[in-house]
């Protein structure tokens, strides 16, 4: 697809709460977010008091013992053969500067991953697959992808603690406002929490190369109150709807090769291998995030997902128009 079509479709404006799209490690809304923010900070306040005192070392020393007009071009200055005092000095304090940082990360780094969960917490699994990511909810029953919906409190008193895991090869689960990076390694479970302070979407990525479509492994954290997240989950839980009017339309997509990789609920369609479609079109995004979710897109991307993003794992079926039609239009109905 030409790169001003790929620029038309991620221009459509994606309705719902606002997004939070700075992702920018200093500006933290959440627990983790802001610790790793700190420490961020005082490395900068530090490098920056090193920097200034050599500069002014530096500029001091140009000034001080440059060659004047009054000294005699063939005269040897005065040669310095070392202090004791200096060189225990810039031996001595960057070493202590360092113990200082190490010691400041390992403390921060500790409270994160040791953090006890509060008495509320949502408890998430996230698995990446090249090159999107499966969402899954265990005390729910839900199965979704690429948009991880959580709860917000803004006093800290409900967080959300996600399971990540890989089918494949090494990813990493990047939330810049939220949380720091953590991998995904295939046959290893490793875990992150969050608590954000704000509903809204925060948005991520893969921050990890995982192949060629790396770059295209977009995140989004969907952050609900939890009244609004109670009400997303009921009904995520629900199954596909069963529309009278789309019944051709249904049989249709129930009779190609879509059921052999894509799960429906309450259908024919068991298909783990790629993403859980039963409510599709309540997500915002498709194709792990890069374009808006809405019917044109939707059909660009079921004619042909190689043009969109080359190289993923679902292929074009070449469909006729009729079924291409057919299956957009039962993908419609997926809320």
């Amino acid at each position: 697809m030409a790169l001003h079509t790929v620029a038309a479709l991620l221009q459509a404006q994606v309705p719902g709460v606002p997004e939070h799209r700075i992702t920018d490690i200093f500006k933290p809304l959440a627990s983790p977010a802001q610790s790793e923010a700190n420490i961020a900070w005082l490395t900068f306040a530090i490098t920056a008091g090193i920097f200034v005192v050599v500069a002014t070392l530096i500029v001091y020393t140009i000034v001080k013992f440059r060659r004047k007009p009054e000294y005699d071009v063939l005269q040897e200055p005065p040669q310095v053969y070392g202090s004791n005092q200096i060189e225990a000095a810039w031996t001595v304090i960057p070493i202590l500067i360092v113990f200082v940082l190490i010691g400041v990360t390992a403390r921060v780094v500790a409270s994160v991953e040791n953090a006890s969960p509060p008495k509320s917490t949502l408890k998430i699994r996230v698995i990446g697959h090249q090159w999107w990511w499966e969402v899954q909810y265990p005390d729910y029953g839900i199965t979704t992808a690429n948009e991880v919906h959580m709860i917000a409190g803004p006093d800290g008193q409900v967080s959300n603690y996600i399971q990540l895991q890989s089918a494949d090869v090494a990813h990493s689960f990047w939330i810049p406002q939220l949380a720091g990076k953590t991998d995904l390694i295939p046959n290893r479970d490793n875990y992150i929490w969050m608590d954000p302070r704000e509903p809204g979407v925060y948005v991520g990525n893969c921050a990890e190369y995982c192949g060629t479509q790396h770059a295209n492994m977009l995140l989004r954290v969907v952050a609900q109150t939890p009244h609004d997240f109670e009400e997303w989950a009921a009904n995520e839980k629900k199954p596909a709807v069963d529309d009278p009017q789309a019944t051709a339309a249904k049989a249709a997509f129930l009779s190609l090769s879509c059921v052999n990789c894509h799960n429906v609920s309450g259908t024919s369609a068991r298909g783990k291998f790629g993403p859980d479609l039963t409510h599709l079109m309540t997500r915002q995004t498709l194709a792990s995030n890069m374009i808006v979710n809405n019917p044109e897109n939707l059909k660009h991307w079921v004619n042909d997902p190689q043009e969109m993003k080359q190289g993923c794992l679902m292929p074009s079926f070449k469909l006729t128009d009729t079924e291409l039609n057919q299956v957009v239009s039962y993908l419609e109905t997926l809320k």
